[in-house]
């Protein structure tokens, strides 16, 4: 090899992209034995203490790292009298060698980790209403109780969670009722009030509880009954025997609020939207209303995910909310 392809091999390994590349096919182009051959002899410097080292002769090691040079293309060792040297491009594979063993000796106990479901991936999805008071508390719990699993968070509404649970896509969703309870488990995670969001000028916006029967003759936003269906049901019943008018049917508590602080309308919406702190809206409770917005924990009862369990069994370890 001559000097300018020795230093344009070096370049090529250490260029980062094609190094990362690199690493990613090394394990199908050579086998791990050549590896650790490889490592072996940079280490003691000598093909014959190598040999010593890794107990056999020396001739198949040296026949290892002539298929390793081969296989990479680019000379390894600068073969002198008395040691055996890397060369420039040599001590850049090293690296990316080293990396290839650790992950091959690491790889059994990951993978028991992830059999036992200590680490792992779990695909959670919620909803937007979710993430205002319980979301952030829940992978906090997670995050501490199993530092090894990768949580993936997805937001939507209700029932596109259950479509996504069974096609496969989700393994948990944080989703309202109501599901199937002979497809699904589940777990009641969160409970709350609902709350009165009107316009920081109007007239009912003084502090104290109300009663539903004020909010007759009023604009009120109300849910979209497909995919808001659960908030939509609830809130007609609260609102059956109360004459208001609606202009709006939405599904995101957030875009409620901002449509309240424009003045468009009254909303009922959960006690944790006040979390987000909207300028031009006040919250006031409804006095004589009982009916709690409740959140589920809700996954496939034949999910063979092992993370999953674990995940599901933090659920009845999280702290309350403060």
């Amino acid at each position: 090899m001559t000097g300018q392809e020795d230093a344009g091999s070096v370049s090529w390994l250490r260029d980062r992209p094609q190094r990362r590349a690199a690493a990613g096919r090394l394990g199908a182009m050579v086998s791990l034995e050549q590896v650790r051959g490889f490592v072996t002899v940079a280490e003691e410097g000598s093909f014959r203490r190598a040999a010593d080292r890794l107990r056999m002769t020396q001739p198949p090691l040296s026949r290892q790292i002539q298929k390793l040079e081969r296989d990479i293309g680019v000379e390894l060792f600068d073969r002198g009298q008395r040691q055996v040297q890397l060369t420039p491009a040599g001590e850049v594979f090293l690296i990316e060698a080293r990396r290839l063993l650790a992950l091959a000796e690491g790889a059994p106990d990951t993978a028991r980790l992830v059999a036992a479901g200590g680490a792992g991936k779990v695909r959670i999805g919620f909803t937007a209403a979710s993430g205002f008071g319980f979301l952030g508390r829940f992978l906090n719990h997670v995050e501490q109780g199993l530092p090894g699993v990768e949580v993936v968070l997805r937001e939507m509404v209700s029932s596109a969670q259950f479509e996504n649970l069974r096609s496969g896509t989700l393994d948990l969703a944080l989703a309202r009722p109501p599901f199937d309870r002979t497809e699904f488990d589940c777990e009641l995670v969160h409970s709350e009030h609902l709350m009165l969001a009107v316009p920081a000028a109007h007239r009912l916006a003084a502090e104290g509880p109300i009663a539903v029967e004020e909010l007759g003759g009023e604009t009120l936003l109300v849910y979209a009954p497909g995919p808001a269906r659960y908030f939509a049901d609830l809130v007609a019943g609260i609102l059956a025997a109360v004459p208001y008018t609606s202009t709006h049917e939405l599904t995101q508590v957030h875009t409620m609020l901002a449509l309240v602080a424009a003045g468009r309308g009254l909303a009922l919406v959960p006690e944790t939207a006040g979390h987000l702190h909207p300028d031009g809206v006040r919250f006031r409770p409804l006095d004589g209303v009982d009916d709690p917005v409740v959140l589920y924990a809700v996954w496939r009862r034949d999910c063979a995910n092992p993370a999953l369990d674990r995940v599901v069994r933090l659920l009845g370890s999280l702290p309350p909310a403060q």
